[in-house]
């Protein structure tokens, strides 16, 4: 059975002289309405205890196209104004969900440039995308075909640090359907050796895709510092050194979607940990290739994908401590330093770290589905509590 899904197809463009124009201003204005906004909302609950909500700031944008200072923002289209106006809502509510943290004010210099277009700003027609303001439509690259007989909701217009223009048309696609469903369930363990480690002994290399651009970085960053400040020197300096994040970024996303379709069309069950990768780049001597790895990234491809194909995904209590558990007898070892790969517990049998981790989490995984969140394997110590309540009691001996 075919599923309803919203789906975002992206593709490169290449604009006008004129269309990066226009867009350029759209990009300032968006950027410049969001930040009035937020400046409004935050003055208005710090000295007067009042929440601004997103009608009162719509309000107010069109008083500020009244005035002779902020005149410019009748030139470019009213839609993404609008549109940035609700993402700060959405910021807001967020924050009050305790979802995310507070609403912070975008820059001209690191924040994203993007602009979005509703049905109403944009005419798709034969194949072709028209946005407001513009005279002809955009040149992009069709590097696969959209679903047919489907016409995008809404275009969403970006440019990278790099320079590269991109726009994403969010569709529903009804091609989606459910895969069969198998009996195949496997618990995974992350690492930096190994990206993937899997419960059945499968091992997925970690490419390391930072470091093979590493002395192309470190040369076009030694060039960008010597550039005066200020100088268009500088400015394309700065482009060639996103030009190289911008490669890594490409492969690591080609590496990770490869391995999670793959992942996903044979597997149903999952397991996985609960890990806090925000905290965990805190340590300097692992932050680099932790962030190289794409932890995060892995894991968000690996769930929405699963859910677009009928698979689940179990995640395991981060204090679980797979490492150090016999996945034979259950024994639970006193210390398990990194450098230890290989370890021999003392029923006799002989682990790889890395695989007896996963088989670990596996376990845990299905007692999560059977008897609920926090169980885990029966290990020979007393006193078989979750791996929660042990690191808590842990902390206050």
């Amino acid at each position: 059975m075919n599923r309803q899904v919203k789906r975002a197809f992206r593709y490169r463009f290449y604009p006008t002289e004129t269309q990066a124009e226009e867009l350029s201003r759209t990009f300032g204005c968006v950027r410049k309405v969001y930040n009035l906004a937020l400046q409004v909302r935050t003055e208005a609950w710090t000295q007067r205890g009042e929440r601004v909500g997103y009608m009162a700031t719509s309000a107010l944008l069109t008083a500020w196209k009244r005035t002779e200072e902020l005149a410019f923002l009748g030139d470019v289209s009213a839609v993404p104004l609008q549109q940035a106006l609700r993402h700060l809502q959405t910021g807001f509510t967020n924050f009050f969900a305790k979802r995310a943290r507070y609403p912070r004010f975008k820059s001209r210099k690191k924040s994203r440039a993007g602009a979005e277009y509703t049905r109403s700003a944009f005419r798709w027609r034969d194949g072709e995308l028209m946005l407001a303001k513009m005279a002809e439509p955009l040149d992009i690259r069709w590097s696969r075909p959209l679903p047919e007989g489907v016409a995008p909701s809404t275009v969403t217009v970006s440019r990278d640090a790099a320079g590269r223009w991109f726009v994403s048309l969010l569709c529903e696609d009804p091609g989606v359907r459910p895969l069969p469903t198998t009996d195949a369930v496997v618990g995974i363990d992350v690492g930096l050796d190994q990206l993937l480690v899997l419960s059945t002994g499968e091992k997925i290399g970690n490419p390391r895709h930072e470091r093979r651009d590493r002395t192309a970085l470190a040369k076009a960053q030694r060039a960008l510092c010597r550039k005066q400040k200020g100088s268009s020197n500088r400015d394309k300096a700065r482009v060639k050194v996103a030009r190289v994040h911008a490669r890594i970024t490409d492969r690591r996303a080609d590496f990770l979607h490869k391995v999670t379709t793959r992942l996903v069309r044979d597997t149903q069950t999952f397991v996985i940990e609960d890990l806090a990768v925000s905290n965990m780049v805190g340590n300097r001597r692992l932050a680099r290739a932790i962030s190289d790895a794409g932890w995060r990234q892995f894991r968000q491809l690996l769930e929405y994908k699963a859910s677009w194909y009928g698979r689940d995904v179990i995640t395991v209590d981060r204090w679980f401590p797979s490492s150090k558990l016999c996945s034979v007898c259950g024994a639970l070892a006193a210390a398990m330093p990194l450098h230890l790969r290989t370890w021999t517990c003392g029923c006799g049998a002989t682990h790889d770290r890395d695989v007896n981790a996963a088989r670990n989490i596996l376990a845990a995984g299905l007692a999560v589905t059977v008897c609920g969140a926090g169980v885990r394997p029966q290990r020979n110590t007393p006193g078989g509590q979750s791996a929660t309540k042990q690191k808590t009691l842990r902390r206050k001996l």
